[in-house]
């Protein structure tokens, strides 16, 4: 599907701007606020960093994208969207996608406080360091 289809069906308005961005969002995977504005200003130096904000903002509202909290304070922007988990070693964001995984926290949630919840997404975030020899 072409990125116009994906930023209509998500119920958005397809701009110019909204393509670049996405565009970008489908090369990276993963990314910065900071790389992401450097990325879309390279393409095209016309855009705000407030319209990059916004637009962020709003794939994030239309769940296109998903903002990830990194321990090392940053937020980072994420376009898979399908159900995975993410493990953070030093600096580094690394999808992770166990659906037994998924399903054992769900059916898990069910069984407490959650049964009367419908469940979007299941997103574990495990942070690591490499072992020292």
């Amino acid at each position: 599907m072409d990125i116009g289809n994906i930023i209509k069906k998500a119920g958005l308005k397809v701009t110019p701007q909204r393509k670049i961005l996405y565009g970008i969002m489908t090369q990276l995977g993963h990314g910065t606020i900071e790389e992401i504005i450097i990325k879309v200003q390279e393409e095209n130096p016309d855009i705000t960093v407030s319209t990059v904000y916004r637009i962020l903002d709003s794939f994030c509202d239309v769940k296109l994208l998903s903002r990830i909290n990194h321990p090392n304070g940053k937020s980072y922007f994420d376009i898979t969207p399908s159900d995975h988990h993410h493990v953070i070693v030093d600096n580094e964001l690394i999808d992770y996608s166990d659906p037994e995984l998924t399903e054992l926290i769900k059916q898990h949630l069910k069984g407490k406080m959650f049964e009367n919840l419908d469940i979007d997404k299941i997103t574990v975030q495990i942070t690591a360091n490499y072992k020292k020899d």
